[in-house]
């Protein structure tokens, strides 16, 4: 299937369910890349809106959709945060988040990449590794808090990994470097 500008993105049921699938979750990266809501809407409107432009250089075979929409709302929000950089900030009673960075924008797409691949795991993998990975909790404390065996911890540890790889590989992350 190729999305263009006649094909699935380009007319107006095809961009409707392309932002039903996906704007959630662009929203979001972008509402936590920029710590503004009204910027991070912005981003997304901006994202559909190039997509759109450019849906007949879509190529499914290089990656998915979804892939694809990510990579143009970083682009998107690396612009908005340079643009809030440039722009004199204006002074408020609170105190304005800074813009930012290329770098911990990437963190921030790691990041939400790895929890929403957590997501997609079950729930008895996705707890042993929040708590043996994320919390550093040894294998012994957790088995004794789930009433289960350390070697089950352990199992559920090793192929939650697989599991979260498996989803990560899904969602179009590549692990180089």
């Amino acid at each position: 299937m190729r999305v263009g500008r006649s094909g699935t993105l380009g007319g107006d049921d095809g961009l409707r369910a392309a932002y039903a699938a996906h704007g959630g979750e662009l929203y979001r990266f972008a509402r936590r890349a920029l710590a503004d809501d009204g910027l991070a809407e912005e981003a997304v409107q901006e994202t559909f809106l190039r997509a759109w432009r450019a849906a007949d250089r879509f190529d499914e075979t290089l990656g998915s959709l979804r892939t694809w929409l990510f990579a143009i709302v970083r682009n998107v929000v690396v612009d908005l945060g340079r643009a809030r950089a440039a722009r004199p900030a204006v002074r408020h009673d609170r105190t304005l988040a800074e813009p930012a960075s290329d770098g911990e924008i990437e963190r921030v797409l790691l990041a939400f990449q790895v929890e929403e691949a957590l997501r997609r795991i079950g729930p008895d993998h996705r707890v042993a590794l929040v708590e043996v990975h994320y919390r550093g909790r040894p294998y012994d404390e957790v088995a004794a808090d789930l009433g289960v065996p350390t070697g089950t911890v352990k199992s559920r540890v090793y192929y939650g990994l697989k599991a979260l790889r498996l989803a990560l590989e899904e969602m179009g992350w590549t692990d180089d470097g």
